[in-house]
């Protein structure tokens, strides 16, 4: 048997895209959540999410409800979630990238995080069992974006892996 990992060519490789390229055009559509999202995914060979209105809308709701205070505390909703605070111009694939970018303190072996680092947005991006995105972007009353992304249904839960490494088998 085999065990396929991605090269560190190919992750550098999809990391520069994401945070140089990527922001280049992207403005704040659902296309582009969408498609940062699936980069991310197909980097470790999970489905695609498929973009879903509902929870596009849950998202909405809950930045709506944060913009006087841009909280980046998880809303204990039934979606999954993901939270980014930055600066008036932070875009929403600008999000996506900060949480893949956290996949270098994700160790697969030990399914952890490295020592006092934080990976779980990273695990959500990527977690396997998740089917539906949306996102919401919001200025916040102090100037701030918020970004949060839902993911239907929920990730990270406790023990399990994100994804499974694809194991081949070699021919005799």
């Amino acid at each position: 048997m085999k065990i396929c990992i991605p090269s560190r060519n190919l992750i550098l490789a999809t990391t520069i895209f994401l945070v140089f390229i990527v922001p280049l055009r992207a403005q704040n559509w659902s296309h582009d959540y969408w498609i940062a999202h699936n980069n991310a995914r197909a980097a470790v060979g999970v489905s695609p999410l498929r973009w879903n209105n509902y929870v596009a809308s849950y998202a909405q709701h809950v930045a709506e409800l944060r913009k006087g205070t841009c909280a980046t505390h998880s809303s204990g909703g039934a979606f999954g979630e993901n939270i980014a605070r930055g600066d008036g111009s932070m875009s929403g694939v600008e999000a996506v990238a900060k949480w893949v970018n956290e996949k270098f303190d994700y160790d697969y072996d030990s399914n952890a995080c490295a020592s006092g680092k934080v990976c779980s947005h990273y695990t959500q991006v990527v977690w396997r069992t998740s089917e539906k995105l949306g996102c919401a972007r919001v200025r916040c009353d102090n100037g701030q974006i918020l970004v949060i992304c839902s993911y239907d249904p929920p990730g990270n839960d406790v023990g399990e892996r994100p994804y499974f490494k694809e194991i081949k088998s070699s021919s005799i």
